[in-house]
């Protein structure tokens, strides 16, 4: 299988956004060598800043192998954003639509073609407290079961600190200078599920082991132990909603 070509757009995209990625960030790249040089492939990436697309593709792109991002549907729809989006190669998704599926058909079609193709599994920003990856959706895992292709997890952390997720005001934080960093790990061992029917069961347990190796690879990116369970939004959500008198009833 051969590698995709970066294409006109993507050089076009590289030329606008790596001179000030350059100028205004310091890099911690690791991990550059689990990226397949040939074939199609799986990124599983964590999100915790509206700015780390910017910090994670400029990674991949040096790798020479290009990302093919699942993004909302509704930015193709904008002048200069969705030109660029449509020219390099990025897959819209329909969110609650009977076209939902089609953005799994086209990831696994990118896949079969020799692409790249990137999930952020959360599905959005983390909600996590302390910044860590949420749990995931099923969709990375349903593509790598479905391809048999390899799906490479990837860290990031510093791109939060100079843009952070849910900050009232939506601005850069640049100095003092920010180190984005960003690790890729050896691809995470799926051979366990291949094979088997895609039940709910067998979905969830992928996406945690894809989960387990993203959060494993920000543990090291921080230093610090990752918790032992990862952040469930709704159920923590459903938490906060409860009285002090039912928290009391539960504990009698």
């Amino acid at each position: 299988m051969s590698r995709h070509r970066i294409g006109f757009w993507y050089r076009f995209a590289a030329v606008l956004a790596k001179p000030p990625l350059v100028v205004l960030f310091k890099r911690d790249w690791r991990g550059m060598e689990h990226i397949p040089a040939d074939g199609g492939f799986i990124t599983a990436v964590n999100h915790n800043s509206y700015l780390d697309p910017l910090s994670y593709a400029h990674f991949q792109y040096n790798t020479g192998r290009v990302p093919r991002f699942l993004a909302k549907a509704a930015l193709f729809r904008t002048t200069f954003v969705g030109t660029m989006l449509h020219g390099t190669g990025q897959i819209p998704v329909y969110r609650e639509t009977t076209d939902a599926a089609t953005a799994f058909r086209a990831a696994v079609d990118a896949i079969n073609k020799g692409e790249c193709v990137a999930f952020y599994p959360e599905g959005t920003l983390t909600r996590d407290p302390d910044m860590w990856p949420m749990e995931g959706k099923s969709g990375a895992a349903r593509v790598a079961l479905l391809t048999q292709a390899p799906v490479i997890p990837v860290a990031q952390w510093g791109a939060n600190e100079a843009m952070p997720p849910y900050a009232k005001e939506k601005k850069l934080r640049l100095f003092p200078r920010k180190t984005l960093r960003v690790v890729a790990g050896p691809p995470v061992d799926l051979s366990a599920y291949y094979g088997k029917e895609p039940t709910a069961e067998v979905l969830r347990e992928a996406t945690e082991k894809i989960m387990a190796a993203i959060t494993e690879l920000l543990a090291e990116i921080r230093g610090e132990p990752a918790p032992a369970e990862p952040y469930n939004h709704k159920r923590a959500r459903a938490a906060a909603r409860r009285t002090p008198q039912q928290t009391q009833g539960d504990s009698k």
